[in-house]
């Protein structure tokens, strides 16, 4: 028999549980067992006025941030809606069934004023990693750093040529964009200047660098922990690579200084793999470098490249193919100099009267009456990656790589930070924060949704 709905009939009581209705196995449930947002107070008091009219609650901003930046919930007024509808949403923020949610403007002052002033999501990020590493979820043996471009909020087809036509008063971004120029990983990063600047947002870079039209873009930088692909810092930058690359030694730094972690090895894509890096990483910072070199030095006319040159340490000289020595140019001509040019790079010169009577000389040499052949002041770190490029380890490391990648992808289609809402430097790192908090997060209840977790302290 077909049944028929009976009239609906308000009761005087209801008896109804918000705890009861949200599943066992719901994200927010294993999420919320690792949020930990008991010092949040204490960090924001200095920036509140102990008199007046209270304020809305720190920790119920940042728990409706978390809830949008895991469900990739990026505007605002639709997060206060999804939360205001959502039983799982109000539950998470300790809302109950009568709780208001704020509204949407209250994010942007809370965001651009006593979160940003007191680098509460910086504070936030670490405190998740910290309990990533509790947890033990952060091995510390090797760590993978890469880049990817996000797109900004600004039209591509709007810009202005020099940075004189802007007007420092007009907007927030443009007053942090002109606060970043002497900064090596924003204006400070290239000497190159950009072929047209966004109005609204000049910090954003112009570029095309992934193949398609060209639109202004930031680089957000991870540094992640090749275990369980736990992200142990994070970076903003324009999008060039020497900001990139300005942006790891950040990260790697201010890993060991907060959180205590020093790598054993560290691998990246050939970007990362310039003669200073590496030296950097070798001779400061005692890292192996799992990095393919960046080496222009093989010569496409069929002479002969540098490899194809034997070096030898004791001597300080090299061996060409037809057994012949190169000397240093200050040793050959006696010269004071020091012989370093100014790309960093050591000259070694073959006598004349060698190449002349040699039968390769149309192969090495065939427009020049000697040999030269450069060599880098970095050289020795160059030749400790090439040699960590022909371990099992190294291939192994070439496969780890790729859990950084997934972390871009997973970020811009499941999170949907494809694009940015905010403006400028500042809120580019903001994102960027609140995004790596999610995919931690969402890491951690993945891992150990089944594990005995440690209660949060």
């Amino acid at each position: 028999m077909m049944g028929e709905q009976s009239v609906m009939q308000e009761e005087l009581f209801y008896g109804f549980s918000l705890e009861r209705h949200v599943p066992a196995d719901h994200l927010l449930r294993a999420i919320d067992r690792f949020v930990d947002l008991s010092g949040v107070r204490q960090h924001l008091a200095p920036y509140y006025s102990p008199i007046g009219r209270p304020s809305i609650d720190p920790e119920l901003l940042i728990r409706m941030l978390i809830v949008g930046y895991c469900f990739g919930i990026r505007s605002e007024r639709r997060l206060c809606e999804e939360v205001h509808l959502n039983l799982a949403y109000r539950w998470f923020c300790r809302l109950g069934l009568e709780g208001d949610v704020p509204d949407h403007s209250t994010f942007s002052k809370t965001r651009h004023g006593r979160f940003r002033d007191a680098d509460l999501l910086r504070e936030l990020f670490e405190s998740v990693v910290r309990r990533c590493m509790r947890e033990g979820l952060v091995g510390g043996e090797g760590f993978a750093v890469d880049a990817s471009m996000i797109v900004a909020d600004a039209h591509r087809q709007r810009g202005i040529e020099t940075a004189e036509d802007l007007d420092p008063k007009a907007k927030r971004a443009v007053g942090e964009y002109l606060a970043t120029l002497d900064d090596a990983a924003f204006g400070a990063a290239t000497p190159v200047e950009p072929k047209f600047i966004s109005p609204v947002d000049p910090a954003a870079r112009w570029t095309a660098s992934w193949g398609g039209p060209a639109v202004y873009a930031y680089c957000t930088n991870y540094l992640i922990d090749v275990e369980h692909a736990i992200i142990v810092d994070v970076e903003p930058s324009t999008a060039v690579r020497q900001a990139e690359v300005t942006a790891a030694k950040t990260m790697i730094e201010r890993t060991h200084d907060e959180l205590g972690l020093w790598p054993e090895r560290l691998i990246a894509d050939t970007g990362y793999g310039s003669a200073e890096m590496l030296n950097w990483l070798v001779h400061e910072r005692g890292i192996e470098p799992h990095i393919p070199v960046f080496d222009k030095s093989k010569r496409k006319d069929g002479t002969f490249s540098r490899e194809d040159f034997a070096y030898d340490h004791a001597s300080d000289t090299y061996r060409c193919p037809g057994g012949k020595l190169l000397q240093h140019y200050r040793r050959r001509f006696s010269t004071p100099r020091t012989g370093v040019g100014k790309d960093n790079t050591l000259r070694y010169l073959a006598s004349k009267h060698d190449c002349d009577p040699c039968a390769l000389k149309p192969r090495c040499c065939p427009k020049t009456p000697a040999r030269k052949v450069t060599r880098s002041i970095y050289e020795g770190a160059r030749d400790m990656a090439r040699d960590i490029a022909k371990t099992d380890a190294y291939q192994t490391s070439r496969y780890q790589r790729k859990k950084v990648e997934m972390l871009f992808a997973h970020l811009k289609r499941i999170l949907k930070l494809d694009r940015l809402r905010l403006r400028g430097p500042c809120g580019a790192r903001d994102e960027f924060h609140l995004a790596a908090i999610a995919q931690n997060l969402r890491k951690l209840a993945k891992i150990c949704s089944r594990r005995t977790v440690i209660p949060a302290s």
